[in-house]
């Protein structure tokens, strides 16, 4: 069997270079810890961007993956199968108490695979709305974004970013597709402006992350979710929260709009909803914004999305999430694992630090300079975290962590911070 350097070699070799990963490769998993092909153990730090909530191969995640495997695993969306439906009605009753659904029509979903399809999805979803429902003129439709987002890589999300260097490179993916402004993140006031500028009876939806993920663990102004619910509503604009990082507990709340006990119109949600053995993303609205007037057969759809093998694992990750109260859990050892970090910053790093932030279990440590080799040092004393922007390091671990494990986690920071 290949040692971990020889991986490593067949990956830059035979795989384009659009990662820049940590030098550790990754071979057997259970729980929160990882083990690489020589034996060594880590703690996952990083949950695979949030989908590994549940932890690595919970087992009864893996048994529903598997029963389901010997029955039947793909069908496409031209039959019916009989996990899909079930599915998506335990989808909309897990969700559906956080939407805003003031005519109380009813919550309905469309499957698909990754968190970009999510996203893509909802951009088109809105988009129809607003023709359809709205009545804004034919392709005149405007959709708000905010600075520093990350929704994805498709082609048109790239547009929306503004992160010139990786996600737009440059501008070799350029024309950017039409349709969108951007306007600063957390500043509610600045929607406003905007929403007045452009003229609000062309505007079908302003979408944005709870929490920055990507940007660095960016956490809005308090208030700021529940003004800019205050602002969709007055101007009739669809107000669309990509939970797809934050979503099912990850920062001590169900949703992370929960936490100013805010219901957007949409929600977009992937990553943990696929229990991390398996990519499963929806989008979750109500029926007046997704229903059979506004998206018709043909209009949209996905060979893969809402295969059995994803309906199966969704259900159960579902399951989990909400039987073994992991937002609750993210509540509690959060606030511990903040607190750690706090306390060992305290102490004066080796390493000028700019500021500890998060919410739950999503957690950073922004630098005054680079943070790449903290992030080695500390692959090298048995945690795997993943600093971005250069100067910011994530910490996410799975929600399941116990607080014996988030001790041992601080006592190697600080080794590494402090020693």
């Amino acid at each position: 069997m290949p040692n971990s350097e020889e991986f490593i070699e067949m990956d830059e070799e035979y795989c384009a270079h659009n990662y820049h990963p940590i030098p550790v490769v990754i071979s057997k998993a259970e729980g929160v810890w990882v083990y690489d092909p020589e034996g060594n153990k880590y703690l996952d730090c990083l949950s695979a961007y949030s989908s590994q909530n549940t932890g690595h191969r919970h087992p009864e995640i893996i048994q529903a993956l598997k029963e389901q495997a010997d029955k039947v695993t793909l069908t496409s969306r031209a039959f019916h199968n009989d996990v899909m439906g079930p599915f998506l009605k335990k989808l909309c009753e897990v969700v559906g108490p956080h939407i805003n659904d003031p005519s109380n029509i009813g919550i309905m979903a469309l499957p698909m695979n990754t968190g970009t399809e999510a996203v893509e999805t909802g951009l088109k979803v809105a988009r129809a709305w607003g023709y359809i429902k709205k009545k804004i003129p034919k392709n005149e439709a405007q959709i708000i974004v905010c600075r520093n987002n990350f929704h994805g890589r498709s082609i048109t999300i790239v547009g929306i970013s503004t992160d010139i260097s990786a996600v737009r490179y440059y501008g070799n993916f350029g024309p950017y597709t039409p349709g969108f402004t951007i306007i600063p993140y957390g500043d509610a006031e600045e929607l406003e402006n905007m929403i007045l500028e452009i003229g609000s009876e062309k505007i079908a939806g302003f979408i944005f992350e709870p929490i920055q993920g990507e940007a660095g663990v960016n956490v809005p102004p308090e208030g700021y979710i529940r003004k800019i619910r205050e602002i969709c509503t007055k101007y009739n604009i669809l107000m669309i929260a990509d939970e797809i990082q934050t979503g099912f507990g990850r920062t001590g709340e169900l949703f992370a709009c929960d936490h100013e006990n805010v219901k957007p119109d949409m929600l977009l949600l992937g990553k943990a909803l696929g229990g991390g053995v398996y990519p499963v993303s929806a989008v979750v609205t109500n029926k007046d914004i997704i229903g059979p007037d506004v998206i018709k057969p043909g209009t949209h759809g996905s060979t893969f999305g809402g295969n059995p093998i994803a309906s199966a694992v969704g259900i159960k990750s579902l399951e989990i999430h909400v039987d073994e109260h992991l937002a609750q859990r993210a509540k509690e050892n959060g606030t511990y694992f903040m607190e750690g970090l706090k306390n060992i910053i305290a102490k004066g790093p080796k390493v000028p630090v700019k500021e500890v932030r998060g919410k739950g279990l999503l957690m950073a440590i922004e630098f005054k300079v680079d943070a790449r080799h903290i992030v080695e040092e500390l692959k090298d004393n048995g945690i795997l975290a993943k600093d971005t922007h250069s100067t910011t390091i994530r910490f996410a671990p799975p929600l399941i962590i116990t607080k014996e494990q988030i001790d041992w986690a601080l006592k190697v920071i600080e080794k590494v911070l402090i020693r």
